[in-house]
């Protein structure tokens, strides 16, 4: 099943929290704090994998994540760091952010790219003693790991794509001069997925063909298949478009020319400027010889490269590929997207907060720094309480809570607890 769009989302793992403890050995009195550091959390990392065409994969598993960190333990032992998740995609897919719609990474390199990095392990006590704390009974917890949903879009990796009407011949030519072996048969639709195939000019010279599924008037607004595959044709450096020249079907091939370079050009107006090789193929069919020299009068009067060819007796192939060939060497690579997608980071340097009264003496603080800090404090033991206190004066909660008109006594809410005002 050829699968080219796809969803999934993407988790990094959480970073493990820092430890709580304290060093007990013999003969040694008040060793003083030494949990050790959590772990950071796995990534999520994308690779092509070259023996994969299809994004099938993606319809029986969209959720990925990676491994969390370990928590960090005593003795200053550091938590283990958690496994990354590779995630393995083929060559021309593109990662969107299911969001904003924002191209995240064009994977058409070889190089491995990290969708989601792993959460930061959280600091174990032993960070947080100090002359007048020598006894810290808190530690930070880990971080979460990045999320993000994505939409995957495969496009075909190739330097030529075979346009034209169904059953010109794309697919008999693509047998011909590669080893892809498509289906073929005597009826329009014979292709109806899009393949790939290597030809080789000469020992030191080879170029990727793509045979795209039948374009029919109207498939850039969703007729026939075209609409679904127009988009494999996106990145080809040279399209070769071919054109049934006998006649067998009572068709006129200056208008099918037409048609199909209007549905390009519909779909992209880039495509139209694509550079272009005509082929006229079924050659040993013709009929009617003024049709097909009419058809290569318009052709060569447009400045196109004419060849006049037969699939399927190998008539004039070698000399289309050798063309083809030609002109690719001097094209520029195949195009590759810029990514447009930019996460918002967390900044960790932000203590901003938000004061809400609630019901006459209720009042309630939120703010991300203040439930990060929460996450580290242990609120059964004083010297930990003291520490958070210090931190909501350092920022300027108390100061806020009394401009909003806090008084002794009142309620004051900061996430799951609860605490009475006290100046």
């Amino acid at each position: 099943m050829f699968v080219d769009v796809a969803s999934a989302k993407f988790i990094a793992g959480r970073g493990g929290d820092g430890a709580v403890a304290f060093h007990r050995e013999k003969y040694i009195a008040a060793g003083g704090p030494d949990g050790g550091d959590g772990g950071d959390g796995g990534n999520v990392v994308l690779v092509v994998d070259d023996h994969m065409s299809t994004l099938v994969e993606f319809r029986y598993k969209t959720k990925y994540k990676a491994e969390n960190g370990a928590n960090g333990s005593g003795k200053r032992c550091s938590g283990k760091r958690g496994k990354d998740i590779v995630v393995k995609v083929p060559r021309g897919t593109l990662v969107y952010d299911a969001e904003s719609g924002a191209l995240v990474k064009d994977m058409s390199d070889d190089e491995p790219f990290i969708i989601c990095k792993g959460g930061r392990g959280g600091w174990g006590n032993q960070h947080f003693a100090t002359p007048t704390r020598q006894a810290p009974r808190f530690a930070r917890p880990g971080l979460d790991g990045e999320v993000l949903e994505v939409r995957l879009e495969l496009k075909l990796l190739a330097d030529v794509g075979l346009a034209g009407f169904p059953n010109v011949g794309k697919s008999t030519l693509l047998s011909v001069v590669s080893a892809a072996r498509p289906k073929i048969a005597n009826y329009h639709f014979t292709t109806i997925t899009p393949n790939l195939g290597v030809v080789r000019v000469d020992e030191s010279f080879s170029y990727v063909m793509a045979d795209i599924p039948g374009i029919i008037e109207g498939a850039s607004e969703g007729a026939g298949l075209g609409h679904r595959f127009l988009r494999h044709i996106d990145r080809c450096r040279l399209i070769v478009h071919m054109v049934d020249v006998s006649g067998s079907e009572g068709r006129d091939p200056i208008a099918d020319f037409e048609a199909i370079n209007e549905e390009l050009e519909k779909y992209n107006p880039e495509l139209a400027k694509r550079p272009q090789i005509v082929a006229a193929n079924k050659s040993d069919l013709i009929y009617d010889r003024e049709v097909a020299d009419k058809f290569k009068a318009y052709i060569r009067n447009l400045g196109f490269e004419y060849f006049e060819i037969s699939a399927a007796t190998n008539v004039g192939v070698d000399a289309l590929m050798k063309k083809v060939g030609e002109v690719l060497s001097k094209l520029p690579p195949i195009e590759t997207y810029t990514p447009t997608f930019v996460r918002e980071e967390e900044d960790l340097s932000n203590h901003d907060f938000e004061i809400t009264r609630l019901d006459g003496d209720v009042y309630m603080v939120e703010g991300n720094w203040i439930k990060r800090a929460m996450g580290s404090v242990n609120f059964d033991d004083y010297e930990s309480r003291i520490y958070f206190e210090r931190l909501l004066r350092k920022y300027g909660v108390y100061d806020a809570l009394e401009e909003n008109g806090a008084e002794e006594g009142d309620t004051i809410i900061i996430y799951t607890m609860e605490f009475e005002y006290v100046k």
